[in-house]
């Protein structure tokens, strides 16, 4: 069985989908990579969703730093190892495409490792925001610059925004 569930996060809906056993995608639906098509909640609960649920709720709490959940994302071979690999980047830090590549052998593999990266299914849950450029710039997030940039300073790899004193 398939379930479905939208959960409303500080960055907008994401979608949840799992099957009896595993966390299958964490996408934001209003992103302008979108998911392909926009599936109607299951009326069943999952206690999978239900524990996701818990675990992002505490993250935008502040209050977790590493997900614990079943995850089984659909992909080639080569994408499973690129997320699987975002698993080893710690809270709080970046790395760029390029180290990224390093990690898994092939530095000459940017690109594709940045095509996997961007086809990401379990958005937030494997990290691909806290990739980077090389030259330190947020580029290539499928869920809109503005919400990596939200995620890294959450995370405090980026310094928070300071309020200008208008008066």
């Amino acid at each position: 069985m398939t379930y479905i569930k939208h959960y409303e996060s500080p960055l907008g809906a994401l979608e949840l989908i799992a099957t009896d056993t595993h966390l299958t995608h964490v996408l934001f639906r209003e992103a302008q990579k979108k998911p392909s098509r926009q599936l109607q909640e299951t009326l069943e609960n999952s206690p999978i969703i239900d524990e996701c649920i818990r675990q992002l709720d505490a993250y935008f709490k502040g209050e977790l730093k590493d997900f614990d959940l079943p995850l089984l994302p659909g992909g080639t071979d080569f994408q499973k190892l690129v997320w699987e690999t975002l698993k080893s980047i710690p809270y709080g830090k970046t790395i760029s495409y390029l180290e990224l590549s390093r990690r898994l052998g092939n530095e000459k593999a940017i690109r594709a490792v940045g095509v996997a990266n961007g086809n990401n299914p379990l958005t937030i849950i494997l990290p691909c925001h806290r990739v980077i450029g090389s030259d330190k710039t947020l580029v290539g997030y499928g869920g809109d610059l503005w919400r990596k940039e939200w995620l890294l300073r959450h995370e405090g790899s980026l310094p928070k925004q300071e309020q200008l004193n208008l008066f």
